[in-house]
Parts: structure tokens; sequence; C-alpha cells
């Protein structure tokens, strides 16, 4: 897959310059060869096709760059976006910036955010500047509606406080949990907002779906579930449960089609080989525990009412 800082940007002059006129590139425009993604700029649709929403906003991002005099300083989820964060159901084509006090004005589909910048608040990132990571997940944080913000917050945590290979360092997260705190108490807005949603992230969230699934659980009525839940395997080795819904001796797993269909993340497995492992290290686990145990998808997660269903089926109720 295409990096989106990798994206090649064409420019109408570039386009020309290959001999491809107005009419011509009307023509590419309309049988989606090409995408416009702001006034003059454009990219090839194999090179975008397959990109995230997050890394679509970070093509957008880099097409602003291309057409401004003083590359903008982008901020709250376009920063998410360029650091790694998730962008959990935001759809705006809008992009974010905080822009000097004496620029006159944002470029079109730009929200201009008011704000000082301190030393260390701005980052490179690629061919873009944004906000630093903890900056950025202040703005969020305060910002953002609930659900985004934790999916946000999650992902900051683990990249600080969880090494590649090792364990979830909870000094880390802490330490940067109270610096976002600091950077919130800069502002007069949204700082309830903001405690809230640090409060409740961990980095030990694996993924967004993940993130989701906690709040969810909340609204059940379950108590704050243990994450990453090591249990050992048949022959020593660690297996480890996304969820631990200790109150009701029970475990669950968010399921993302990526373990699947991902080549990677397969590890050169096939698909059956995948599924095979999976259901044997899940009767390992509920052998060894004698937990309940269920599983879960993007499609049980729109509602806490969705995921109860789900989770009663395998006889898992929230307790009374």
């Amino acid at each position: 897959m295409v990096s989106p800082f990798d994206v090649s940007l064409l420019r109408r002059g570039d386009l020309a310059d290959e001999g491809i006129g107005s009419h011509a590139l009307d023509r590419m425009v309309a049988s989606s060869e090409l995408r416009r993604v702001r006034p003059g700029v454009y990219v090839r649709d194999e090179d975008v096709r397959m990109l995230t929403p997050e890394g679509r906003i970070v093509v957008r991002a880099r097409a602003l760059c291309a057409v401004s005099r003083v590359a903008p300083v982008f901020s709250h989820l376009t920063a998410a976006a360029i650091l790694g964060l998730p962008v959990y159901g935001w759809h705006a084509v809008t992009l974010d910036a905080i822009l000097s006090p004496e620029r006159p004005g944002a470029a079109a589909g730009v929200v201009r955010h008011r704000g000082q910048l301190a030393a260390g608040d701005v980052v490179g990132v690629g061919d873009l500047t944004c906000t630093s990571l903890v900056r950025t997940v202040a703005d969020v944080a305060r910002t953002a509606g609930f659900t985004p913000a934790v999916c946000a917050v999650d992902a900051a945590l683990r990249q600080v406080a969880h090494p590649k290979q090792g364990n979830y360092l909870t000094d880390r997260a802490e330490a940067f949990r109270e610096t976002a705190r600091e950077v919130v108490g800069r502002s007069a807005h949204g700082r309830t907002r903001a405690q809230r949603a640090l409060a409740f992230a961990d980095g030990r969230a694996q993924l967004p779906g993940e993130s989701v699934s906690r709040i969810l659980l909340a609204e059940l009525g379950f108590a704050r579930p243990s994450l990453q839940v090591r249990v050992e395997g048949p022959r020593g080795e660690d297996y480890f449960v996304d969820i631990g819904l200790d109150d009701v001796n029970s475990f669950g797993e968010f399921d993302g089609e990526s373990k699947y269909t991902d080549e990677a993340l397969r590890s050169g497995r096939t698909v059956e080989q995948v599924l095979l492992a999976e259901k044997q290290r899940e009767d390992w686990i509920r052998g060894r525990t004698q937990r309940r145990f269920a599983r879960w998808g993007w499609a049980h997660i729109s509602s806490a009412r969705d995921l109860g269903a789900r989770l009663a089926s395998f006889g898992i109720d929230p307790p009374r």
C-alpha cells in the first residue's frame, strides 16, 4: 500500500507539461482516473483508492501545503491523522490548522483555530508541520466527541507507553496523561470534556474497535475491564485476551477483519490456518480459565444495545 506521504501530487502545470490539457483533465476526473484533492491539485486514483480515512486526510493536507505560500501548522483531528492516530467517525472534508494572529484568514476548506503555540508544540512529520502528539491529544480531547477522543487518546498512549517488544509502561502513560492535562489547562474551553476522555483512555487498547467497545461496555453497566489479559498457553507461551470482564468472569475480543484479510498480519498463513489457530487458542483459554468467551466485530458496536445483544448470545450479561 502506498504511504500517503509518498502519493504524487499533480499540479495543473505539471499535467499540462505532460500534454494533458483542460479537456483531457476533465475527462480523466470524470472517469475517476484522477481525483481533485484541492483546486489545481490532483492525485491518481490508484494511489489513494486503498488509503485509510487518515491517509486521505494526510493527502489533503499535503495538497494544501503545495499551494500555500506559508505552510500551515495542522492541528486537532488533522494533526491526529498526520501523527498516526485514528480519526474515528470523522467524515469532514475540512482541515484543521492553527494560524498566526497576523494571518488575515484561512484558506478554503480549512478550519482556523485560535490558540498560542508554546515551545515544543510543533513537530515535522514528512513534508508537513503539525502540533505535537501531546498538544494534539489535548486539543482533540477538548473539542471532539467522547468516542473519537477516546480512540485518539488510547492510540497516543499506546505510542508512548507500549514498545514494540515489551510490556505496557504505566509510568510513561501516566506522565503523558498528566502533561496532556496541563496543556488542556491552558484553554478555557472543553476542560471537563477533556478530563473525562483522558481519565477513561487506556493505551492497552490496540484498535479503535476495542476503544469503542470499552465505551459501550461502560454504558451497559460492566465494571472497567482488564485489558490485554495474559493467559499461559499449553506450552508455556503467552496468550493475551483483549478484554477481561472480571465482574462477570468472562472474556471478550474485538475481531477486526484485518486479522484475517491482511496478508502481513497472517504471517504467511492462509485464512483457514488463522481461523483454526484462533479456535484452538480460544478453546485453550476457555478450558484453562473456565470463563465465558465472546467475540464481536464492527457490526456489533454501533450501539450499546447491539453489543449487549451480542454478549447475551454468549450468556454474558451485565451484573445486576
